[in-house]
C-alpha cells in the first residue's frame, strides 16, 4: 500500500521560504492606462506636450518622481526641481481623482488571483512592495479584490528610500516577522531584481510588465514565469 501524499513546506532552490513579496504595477496589476492618463493630465496642466501610452510604458519605473523627471527629459527639457515637483503634485491629483471616482481602468493580470490564493493556501505570507504611494496601492488591491490575500503593503512613501534600494523589501520582511533570506521577490523589472539582490533574496520575474522599455530577456533573475499562476508549482510540491 502506498503512503499518502505528504505536502512539503514551500521552498525555492532547496531552501525553505516563508513569504513572497510582489511588485504591483506590471506584476500583479496592469495600471499603464491610468498612469498615462494621470501623467498626461499633469503635463497638460503645465502646458507641456503629452505622451502616447507606448512612450509612457518605456518611462515607468522607480516611482512617480522618476517618471516625471524622465518625461520632462524626454522632451529635452532639464528637469528643474520646481517644475518636476509641480508635475508630481498634479500627477497625484489626477491619479487620485481616477480612483476616488472609480474611473480607473487598472485590472488584475490573468493568473494572479489563482496564484495568490494557492500560495496563501500553502501557508505563505504575501506582501506587496511597490514604488507607488501606499494609499494608492492599498486602494487598488481592495477595489480589485486582492487585499484579502496580501498581509503587508509597503509603498514608495513607507520607507526613507524606494526600490531599487533594498530597504522597502527589508521593511516588508520586518512587518511579516521574517528574515529576508526567508522571502522571495517577484517582479517585472530590473528595479525589482536589483532590490532583491541587494536584500539577499532570490527573485523571479514575469515577462509582461514594463521594465523601463527593456525586454524580459534582459532581466538577470533566477527564473522567468509566464504568469503568477505558474508560481505555486515552483514553490510547492508533494511527495509520496
Amino acid at each position: 500500500m502506498s503512503a499518502p501524499n505528504r505536502k512539503l513546506a514551500p521552498s525555492w532552490q532547496g531552501k525553505p521560504i516563508a513569504a513572497v513579496l510582489f511588485d504591483l504595477d506590471g506584476t500583479l496589476l496592469d495600471t499603464l492606462d491610468d498612469i498615462a492618463s494621470a501623467l498626461n493630465g499633469a503635463l497638460a496642466d503645465l502646458q507641456r506636450r503629452t505622451l502616447s501610452t507606448g512612450e509612457v510604458r518605456r518611462l515607468i519605473g522607480r516611482g512617480v518622481p522618476s517618471l516625471v523627471a524622465r518625461a520632462l527629459t524626454y522632451f529635452g527639457e532639464p528637469a528643474a526641481p520646481q517644475v518636476q515637483a509641480a508635475v508630481v503634485e498634479r500627477f497625484c491629483v489626477h491619479y487620485g481623482r481616477l480612483h476616488a471616482r472609480a474611473e480607473g481602468t487598472a485590472s488584475v493580470y490573468p493568473g494572479v488571483t489563482a496564484g495568490l490564493l494557492a500560495l496563501q493556501a500553502a501557508g505563505l505570507r504575501l506582501a506587496v512592495v511597490t514604488n507607488k504611494r501606499r494609499h494608492f496601492a492599498r486602494g487598488l488591491l481592495e477595489r480589485l479584490g486582492l487585499s484579502e490575500t496580501v498581509q503587508v503593503v509597503v509603498g514608495g512613501d513607507t520607507c526613507q528610500r524606494r526600490k531599487p534600494d533594498p530597504l522597502p523589501l527589508r521593511c516588508a520582511c520586518a512587518a511579516l516577522q521574517i528574515e529576508p533570506a526567508q522571502a522571495l521577490m517577484v517582479g517585472d523589472s530590473m528595479i525589482d531584481v536589483l532590490a532583491a539582490r541587494a536584500a539577499g533574496m532570490s527573485v523571479i520575474c514575469v515577462p509582461y510588465g514594463y521594465n523601463e522599455g527593456r525586454g524580459p530577456e534582459s532581466l538577470a533573475c533566477d527564473a522567468l514565469i509566464p504568469t503568477i499562476a505558474d508560481l505555486p508549482a515552483l514553490l510547492i510540491s508533494a511527495r509520496r
